[in-house]
């Protein structure tokens, strides 16, 4: 007699885990959720953009689109270096713009189970630009927020420098 299977049973439902790119400011891991992310390119020239917030080193031109730089480094209150041909830019796109961040060297592309990863309320309230951490085997990493990287007076600023372009 052949054994009988329940088909009443609910399945197992997997859970899928949140991909991080994870790139290095001086010896900081730090990421970004991967859907934000939309290329990575090496660094080229960027253009000073007059009138632009302090934030922006100025803009590049990433396959005939404008897009403007932002200082990273100043942001996180890291000290400042001068952007070696080693660096590479970030392109990514917030809820009202695309902007690029200039990052020592990306390191790749990591998944977080819900498990490994912590709001940042859960560590800090008002942590500034961090969404959470990455608790990872081999350490930390920061998860930036980057509907945070700029201000309203900033983006305002931002908009008005970019006008004529």
């Amino acid at each position: 007699m052949a054994a009988s299977l329940s088909m009443n049973a609910e399945p197992a439902i997997m859970e899928k885990p949140d991909q991080l790119l994870v790139f290095a400011l001086d010896d900081q891991r730090c990421a970004l959720y991967l859907p934000v992310v939309d290329r990575v390119v090496r660094v080229v020239e960027i253009t000073p953009l007059p009138k632009a917030p302090d934030i922006v080193h100025g803009v590049v031109n990433v396959h005939g689109e404008v897009i403007p730089v932002i200082n990273v480094r100043k942001r996180f209150g890291l000290p400042q270096q001068d952007i070696a041909l080693t660096d590479q830019l970030v392109i990514i796109h917030t809820a009202r713009r695309q902007v690029a961040l200039v990052v020592d060297t990306v390191t790749g592309v990591v998944e977080c189970t819900a498990r490994e990863l912590v709001v940042a309320e859960g560590i800090l309230p008002e942590l500034e630009y961090v969404q959470g951490v990455a608790k990872l085997k081999d350490g930390l990493i920061l998860i930036y927020n980057l509907e945070q990287f700029l201000s309203l007076e900033e983006d305002v600023f931002l908009d008005q420098a970019m006008s004529p372009l």
